[in-house]
């Protein structure tokens, strides 16, 4: 099981596209562009799931939500630093964070 959250990522929406325009041109059906979407939910999550390094960060809070048992928090001015590596400074993110078996996911 896993959540259709990434599919709003860079990656994700160039999958979409490619996939709209297989479709238009004929060379998949909307069903398999729908399986391969589906692929896509399992394998980001899953690879995610492996991932053992850990990220700190910090920012200014400027909003946060909870609803639906997802936490959603836009954050300005924030520095992450993965393990011993540089820091990475950018102006604004917003995290979104899901139960891993949460009502929110898709079989």
């Amino acid at each position: 099981m896993s959540y259709q959250l990434y599919r709003n990522t860079t990656l994700g929406h160039s999958l979409q596209e490619c996939l709209d325009e297989l479709i238009q041109t004929r060379q998949i059906t909307p069903a398999l562009a729908l399986q391969v979407l589906l692929e896509f939910d399992k394998a980001i999550s899953k690879a995610f799931a492996s991932m053992k390094s850990k990220t700190t960060f910090k920012g200014n809070l400027r909003t946060y939500r909870f609803c639906d048992n997802v936490w959603t928090f836009v954050l300005d001015e924030v520095t992450f630093k993965e393990g011993s590596g540089p820091e990475v400074h950018v102006d604004k993110v917003k995290i979104v964070a899901c139960d891993a078996k949460g009502s929110g996911e898709i079989s």
